[in-house]
């Protein structure tokens, strides 16, 4: 990393030249943006996927010179570019969780130097900046590209591949959309997700209610011991009941009962408590018996994991005159996540500026493309 960035960057007149030359790309990276919006990419949809991870490879193809390696997993085409042995991994993801004829209601549009669409902002922008930057490097040794078709659902087909990429490099990149007004993410909570299952005895509801183990009156008191758990956690931790669901019949003391409980931390200290906590439930009705399923899915993105970077990003957008950049810790998970777990120096938020991820409003701010690109082109320079 360069002990001065104001040197590698040249002074006020070479930063402004930067940024003029990134800007002159606004027009292709729109063009680019509306293929790729255009090409619809729901998780659930294996023909879009494949359609969409053509388009993006064709995309990545023309700008960086080189064909991608496809890699297909359960069905999930993953897309990666290697330049020599990696040291800076880019990271993103062409899925989104638009359904198919999502455009017909969504159309891509730009207008008042705002651009709409389903995965405009989350994070098909990322994608697109991202290459911007690239094709913008004199070389590209030392970087690995990866691009994933199931983030938005898990990554459960690649997430070996993002910890695989993520061991060997110094530095992790995410283009996931950036937090409010342009904030880079620094931080990001684990996940587990767990099922509480009780067993219990089904009776007529009527005739002998009491030969029945009831499983609704179990369940109901797991709910709150979940809740007893979630008030005495701190430092952001949350447990959170959403599925619930028990019996069969009206008339039936119910002999199963299910909780889904959605469970986010910021430490990994913290996530290991919650996974001891759990397995320590106790049945309360006589002749229950409970079974938790599930465990920790994502490990967070602590700030340790992205300070230095972060530090980094700061002194190259002072260079470059792109203003003070923000850090903010967010609840919401990515494969940064697991690049972090893997004791990669990671940092998120790098793509789009805009607002609306998974929301009707989801859009881009124009302007802040090239911006974004230029900031990223000097982060794989510096940390290679």
């Amino acid at each position: 990393m360069p002990a001065d960035p104001h040197t590698r960057a040249g002074g006020t007149g070479a930063a402004d030249d930067a940024l003029a030359a990134m800007t002159s790309r606004l027009g292709a990276m729109l063009a680019d943006l509306e293929e790729l919006v255009t090409c619809e990419s729901f998780s659930a949809d294996r023909p879009a996927l494949a359609r969409s991870a053509r388009t993006v490879a064709a995309q990545g193809a023309r700008l960086l010179g080189a064909e991608p390696e496809t890699i297909v997993v359960d069905g999930v085409p993953h897309l990666r570019w290697t330049f020599g042995a990696p040291r800076v991994l880019l990271l993103g993801h062409h899925d989104t969780v638009w359904p198919p004829g999502s455009l017909a209601d969504r159309p891509w549009t730009v207008r008042d130097g705002v651009a709409t669409g389903p995965g405009v902002f989350d994070m098909k922008a990322g994608l697109v900046q991202m290459f911007h930057a690239l094709a913008s490097l004199p070389s590209l040794d030392g970087v690995c590209v990866l691009v994933t078709g199931d983030e938005e659902v898990g990554s459960a087909t690649s997430r070996a591949l993002v910890e695989e990429a993520a061991r060997g490099c110094a530095a992790a990149f995410v283009l996931e959309a950036s937090g409010d007004g342009g904030a880079l993410k620094t931080a990001r909570k684990g996940v587990s997700n767990y099922e509480i299952v009780v067993h219990g005895r089904a009776a007529h509801a009527g005739l002998e209610p009491e030969k029945g183990v009831n499983s609704a009156v179990e369940i109901a008191h797991q709910i709150l011991a979940v809740e007893a758990i979630a008030a005495r956690a701190g430092d952001g931790t949350t447990l959170t009941p959403t599925l619930l669901a028990a019996g069969t019949a009206g008339n039936t003391v119910p002999a199963r009962a299910s909780l889904a409980v959605d469970v986010r931390v910021p430490t990994q200290a913290a996530q290991q408590e919650v996974d001891d906590l759990l397995h320590g439930l106790e049945p309360r009705v006589p002749g229950a018996r409970l079974e938790l399923r599930g465990g920790p899915n994502r490990p967070p993105l602590e700030s340790a994991a992205s300070a230095e970077l972060f530090a980094l990003a700061g002194r190259l957008a002072a260079a470059r005159g792109l203003g003070p950049l923000r850090g903010v810790a967010v609840g919401g998970a990515s494969d940064g996540n697991y690049t972090a777990g893997a004791g990669c120096p990671t940092l998120d938020g790098l793509g789009a500026v805009g607002g609306g991820a998974h929301a009707d409003d989801e859009h881009v701010a124009v302007a802040e493309m090239p911006r974004r690109a230029l900031l990223l082109a000097d982060l794989v320079g510096a940390a290679r």
